[in-house]
Formats: structure tokens, sequence, C-alpha cells
């Protein structure tokens, strides 16, 4: 259990610091297509700050703790921080790359849940998964060169 508990905190804080990075995006997003980036940043940043504490829930449920700080994050993250301002484009380049990394690290710990029987989080990944598939696939057509 200890290993899943470990993999959960990586999934926590890695959609914690995507979530930040994309609502950091909606924040400062500029150009031609403003409007619809910025309404679609919000989404994407309001599910993912949704399911924040569902994942926190769960690493508490297993009998560990959720770690909430910033330096925690840091060192656990999958996703790295971003500082800079890109063009639109590129920040939405920038989130398609990041969570394709999280789809990849969200179906390794559904495979570890599974071989531990937490079928409450594996079915929450599982949903997850589906959710960040959809994500990708608006990524990808909004950065689809034409």
């Amino acid at each position: 259990m200890d290993e899943l508990i470990e993999k959960m905190k990586v999934c926590l804080a890695s959609v914690f610091a995507l979530y930040l990075k994309t609502h950091y995006f909606h924040w400062n997003v500029e150009g031609p297509n403003f409007y619809s980036h910025h309404k679609f940043l919000q989404k994407m940043y309001e599910d993912l700050h949704e399911s924040v504490d569902r994942h926190a829930e769960e690493i508490r449920t297993s009998d560990g703790y959720a770690p909430g700080s910033f330096i925690r994050f840091s060192e656990l993250s999958i996703v790295k921080d971003e500082t800079n301002i890109p063009p639109a484009m590129s920040m939405m380049v920038k989130l398609m790359d990041d969570n394709l990394k999280v789809i990849e690290l969200l179906k390794e710990t559904q495979k570890l849940a599974a071989k531990q029987n937490s079928v409450g989080y594996e079915n929450f990944l599982q949903d997850r998964i589906d959710t960040h598939y959809k994500h990708h696939w608006m990524l990808r057509s909004i950065t689809k060169a034409v």
C-alpha cells in the first residue's frame, strides 16, 4: 500500500501543478483567439481544481498524509513550473504535453491501484483518464495547423 500512496502523492502534486499552470495561462493568454482560449482554459482549470481534492481524500482514506506545500508539490510533480508567459499557441502546446504526461501517470497509478484492489481509486482514475483524454483532444484540435 505504501507504493500506491507514494504514487498517489505524485498524482496529486502533478494534477495540482497542471491546474496551476492552466490557471496561470488563463490569466495571461492574449491574441486573436483570446476569448475562446480564455474560456477553454477556465473550463480546464476548474475541472482540474475539482479533482485535486479527490486525489488528496484518496490518500487520506488509504491512511497516508496528503502533501500540501508548493515545495513538496514541486519535488513530487512530473509537471514542471512555468514562469514565462509564452504566446497563446505555445501555452496550448505546453499544456497538451503536460496533460499527456499526467495521462501516463494516471494510467500507471490505476494499474497499481488494481493490483492492490483499491477499486474506488481505480474507478476514479479511469474517470480522470477519460477526462484528460478529452482535454488532450481539445488541446490537439486548438494547436492543429490549418
